[in-house]
């Protein structure tokens, strides 16, 4: 017996030793005991018990949420309790008598999804409640409380009432039926569509965890790029099963439909959106999804954009193709996202105006439960666009931004891209559709035009991979995207700070050093691959890397020499009246800003003007040494990021430091390679040397021009 206690003891004291690896898989959920003792204390006597009444399938999610985060963080049990001597009440006044006895159903929030966590006082006790008018609205509460806690933020004199800005808060994954993701970059797809429906492992319910505590109420599953497959009954199934475990967390699942699928797999011989036998096709297919998926979300559709079929096809235009399937979804009360992301290389006129021009006379006549979905820039995600002309531009259709979590033009999983700060710039840019105010997230949340019809759309980078994003500061993407769809006025700062404190550490010296390197890091981005305004200039096809030299794609608006359009003379497309005049398709403040080389910000010159290489801007530099200045200023940009970053050894665990110190010494010398294969290559225009003081380029430019890749990630090689 002796001997068998002292080999338990043995294996106890390994057991406590050993230190199990940091994956990065529990993202910003991380629920460890405070280390503020001092906190922990008074965090301990604020939470003695928990009174949560009802038993909907959410309030079970959000009873086990609460729970463990609370045990977690403050390393006891704390009970739960039928009695009002609870400390934390947490319901609806429908679900608790509690809170119905305490709380003026007047208080609370009336838009759905909404809640109201407070202080008060309640028999001469102190309380907490969170409460909502339904159980969505709570389980959102429940999880702001604990993100309070994680931050470390006292439980004193609380008052926080919140409704969502928008609506309708959607991931788009553009994962394939064969395990791919298109333009993923953290492994292969979440969904084992072999092992579905007989299967669904707890990371599918990690994910809906994780969606649900920043506010995102709904997914779509498959690639907009999609396989008619996906509609047909043996995917159906696997589709339901998905959404058995996401409903819990109030969260809908949505599919790409292909427009041709009446065709592919229904047997017609037409797609033709007026023919009435295919518009009966519809009708069957969206009664048969919805006989699966009650509570099914609508369809996104890619329609007559890079070769996908669609309405063009039978000499109908978007509406006609959008209405088609809205009439099918109306009785259900799904939705249509009908994506903006149109050009065609037969139309022979400036890429980045072909959506506006495509959709702007359809304003006005889409189904009420149509919404069309616009990216954030009019060409394709690009390390920085202006925003889309067509925000503001379609008073009378309820539109919705389209952002890109996924870094394609980033640096894929392996640069440091914080796009709050994209994200943001964007949101906040001024339309001056109804004068001076009028944001784009006005527009998109439906406060410009007075739409009840509201959405935000963003392209996820979430795979396989056990940190779920491949660069572990990608996740702050997912975290930063769903807060913003909640609150588009939310400062990209603030989002930063609280993913740091729920990510890595409550040190403020920390979170400073981190933060700072997080809102620089998309700005440098851009300077050592498109300063200026340059943009699609990525190598083709996987587009790993520089291609500025891409003269052969098969068609010109996918070769990078359409848009930098580089000569001895100058660069820079010129999208002014005296070129392909796009600057019109902005209001007239935006417009004349723009398309005055005097007026536009330096950051969109080459987007909008045709510069010569000597001419002087208004730093007082030429052209080619101001592009000189960005190309260098954004490889030293990532050498101030590793020094901050060696900083933060001991301060977080060392798997995650050393995974992240390793990552930025990749992307130092990919921003090298970026600067010096683009600076080269315009050199070979320019005939203008470097300025004195920078170093010169490692290699000579047929070296870079020489480089190939295989089995890139993100594309079927």
């Amino acid at each position: 017996m002796k001997y068998l206690n002292y080999k338990i003891a043995l294996l106890l004291t390994c057991l406590t030793q050993f230190s199990f690896a940091e994956t990065g898989y529990r993202l910003w959920l991380r629920y460890d005991k405070i280390e503020n003792q001092a906190l922990l204390e008074k965090y301990s006597s604020q939470i003695k018990s928990i009174n949560f009444e009802g038993n909907s399938a959410t309030n079970l999610v959000a009873k086990k949420e609460i729970l463990m985060a609370i045990n977690g963080l403050l390393g006891k049990q704390v009970p739960f309790v039928s009695t009002n001597s609870a400390s934390l009440i947490i319901g609806t006044p429908q679900s608790s008598s509690i809170i119905k006895a305490i709380i003026n159903s007047d208080d609370l929030p009336k838009t759905a999804d909404g809640f109201l966590i407070k202080s008060l006082a309640f028999n001469g006790e102190q309380k907490i409640m969170i409460s909502a008018t339904n159980d969505k609205g709570v389980l959102y509460g429940v999880f702001h409380f604990i993100r309070l806690m994680q931050a470390n933020i006292p439980l004193v004199s609380l008052n926080i009432s919140e409704t969502p800005a928008i609506k309708n808060r959607i991931l788009n994954h553009w994962d394939n039926l064969d395990g791919t993701v298109e333009r993923g970059y953290a492994g292969s797809s979440l969904w084992e569509w072999h092992k579905l429906p007989g299967f669904t492992p707890t990371r599918y319910t990690d994910y809906a965890r994780a969606n649900a505590s920043v506010g995102i109420n709904g997914t779509v599953l498959n690639n907009v790029n999609t396989n008619a497959l996906s509609l047909t009954v043996p995917y159906l199934l696997k589709t339901a099963a998905l959404a058995k475990v996401f409903r819990p967390y109030g969260i809908k699942v949505y599919l790409s439909a292909r427009f041709s699928a009446p065709i592919e797999i229904g047997g017609l011989k037409t797609a033709d959106p007026l023919d009435p036998q295919v518009k009966q096709w519809w009708i069957d297919k969206t009664k048969e999804i919805y006989q699966y998926i009650p509570d099914f979300g609508g369809f996104l559709v890619k329609a007559n954009s890079e070769g996908q079929p669609g309405p063009q096809n039978y000499g109908r235009n978007h509406a006609d193709g959008a209405n088609m399937l809205a009439d099918a979804l109306a009785p259900y009360g799904g939705i249509v996202m009908w994506r903006a992301f149109v050009y065609d290389d037969k139309v022979p006129d400036d890429r980045a105006k072909q959506a506006y021009s495509e959709f702007k006379t359809l304003d006005g006549k889409f189904k009420p439960n149509v919404l069309v979905q616009i990216k954030n820039g009019a060409i394709d995600f690009q390390p920085r666009e202006p925003f889309h002309p067509l925000f503001g531009a379609m008073p009378a259709t309820p539109v919705m931004m389209e952002f890109q979590l996924t870094q394609e033009y980033l640096g894929f999983s392996t640069h440091l891209a914080y796009l709050g700060t994209m994200f943001k710039e964007v949101l906040a840019a001024d339309t001056y559709a109804k004068g001076e105010g009028s944001t784009v997230a006005k527009v998109i949340s439906g406060k410009l035009d007075n739409h009840q019809l509201t959405a935000i759309a963003g392209v996820a980078n979430i795979g396989s991979d056990l940190n779920w994003c491949g660069h572990p500061f990608a996740q702050a993407n997912w975290y930063t995207f769903g807060r913003l769809a909640w609150n588009p006025e939310f400062s990209a700062g603030q989002l930063a700070e609280e993913w740091i404190s729920l990510t890595f550490t409550n040190d403020k010296t920390a979170i400073s050093g981190i933060k700072k390197m997080m809102m620089g890091s998309r700005e440098a981005i851009v300077n050592y691959m498109t300063p200026l305004g340059l943009h699609h200039i990525m190598a083709q096809n996987h587009h790993y890397g520089p291609g500025p030299w891409v003269n052969d794609a098969g068609r010109d608006d996918w070769t990078s020499v359409y848009y930098h359009k580089a000569d001895n003379v100058g660069i820079g497309f010129n999208r002014t009246a005296t070129g392909s005049n796009a600057v019109a398709q902005y209001f007239p403040a935006v417009a004349d800003q723009f398309g005055d080389v005097k007026q536009v910000p330096q950051k969109y010159l080459l987007w909008f003007h045709r510069i010569k290489w000597t001419d002087k801007l208004s730093s007082g530099s030429t052209l080619w040494d101001e592009l000189v200045k960005h190309y260098y200023e954004g490889v030293k940009s990532v050498d101030s990021m590793q020094l901050t970053w060696v900083t933060m050894k001991g301060k977080i665990d060392e798997d995650r430091h050393q995974e992240v110190t390793q990552l930025l010494k990749i992307q130092h010398e990919e921003a090298k390679w970026w600067r010096d294969a683009c600076l080269l290559y315009f050199q070979s225009f320019s005939k203008l040397p470097l300025p004195a003081g920078y170093e010169k380029p490692e290699h000579d430019l047929t070296y870079y021009q020489n480089l190939k890749f295989s089995f890139v990630p993100g594309i079927k090689n």
